[in-house]
């Protein structure tokens, strides 16, 4: 099943309205943006998901290898890393993310920790090293360009520092919420190799094809979800119920009946 983030919410009703929806993860902005939220704003939208107690935020399981190294394979780390997001799923969906920028990194704790949110997503020119001081699981962007290649996209790609992989357009000084989409046979190149997040130009009526090529573990949206700046909740529903028919469609066998008609054995 290919999980949804629904990012750029800014009320209550839009996090209850993507977690009605099905949504998996909401994103709340910190960063530059016109999308921006105060920290007040986004407690109150953690608030509205009445979090039952037992669903406390943990920290990620220590990973490592069974000797006692520290996972190097890249493939093995992000793995792991979605089974420790799934067991969190189990104990409440949607999470909540935090999507920060080229911000002084005691401000990401500061306002991650007074907004309760579960996940920080780094989406600026953050370094991998700056993961791990962050105090809550992360989230890493990395942004393709143009002049990028899916020839050798992975050289991007590091282990041991964040929880998930995410892929976005780089486009203006802050990337992600342009609806611009990039070559997407970059992200089916990293795909294929570990789980990835796909942002970037995302709407209903692309998201299939989107699945349908990257198969990504996660797909992400803001603009395309949105009319006149704001978010519009038919469009959350229709692009969550995209997502779940792409999903279907993958899953069931094709009809091979007019290819069999006639034929006697």
């Amino acid at each position: 099943m290919t999980r949804v983030k629904i990012c750029g919410n800014r009320t209550p009703d839009d996090v209850l309205a993507a977690a009605e929806a099905g949504a998996d993860f909401v994103g709340m902005i910190f960063a530059e943006s016109s999308r921006r939220v105060s920290v007040e704003d986004a407690a109150a939208m953690v608030a509205a998901l009445e979090r039952p107690p037992e669903a406390t935020s943990r920290p990620i399981p220590h990973m490592t290898s069974h000797d006692g190294r520290v996972r190097e394979d890249v493939v093995e780390w992000f793995e792991h890393g979605t089974q420790v997001l799934l067991a969190r799923l189990e104990d409440h969906r949607p999470l909540t993310v935090g999507v920060f920028a080229d911000q002084p990194i005691d401000e990401v704790n500061e306002l991650a920790g007074r907004a309760g949110v579960d996940l920080v997503q780094l989406s600026g020119d953050e370094t991998w090293e700056d993961c791990l001081l962050i105090n809550r699981s992360v989230i890493q962007v990395v942004h393709v360009s143009p002049l990028d290649s899916p020839s050798d996209p992975m050289e991007f790609v590091e282990a041991g520092f964040a929880v998930a992989l995410m892929l976005d357009a780089a486009h203006g000084p802050y990337r992600g919420g342009s609806g611009k989409t990039f070559d997407w046979d970059v992200a089916s190149e990293v795909s294929r190799h570990v789980p990835t997040w796909l942002a970037g130009g995302l709407n209903p009526g692309n998201v299939g094809d989107a699945i349908e090529r990257v198969q990504p573990w996660a797909v992400d949206v803001s603009s395309g979800t949105e009319r006149d700046g704001r978010k519009d909740h038919d469009l959350v529903r229709a692009f969550i119920d995209t997502v779940r028919a792409a999903d279907t469609q993958a899953d069931t066998p094709p009809d091979t009946t007019a290819d069999t008609a006639g034929i006697r054995p």
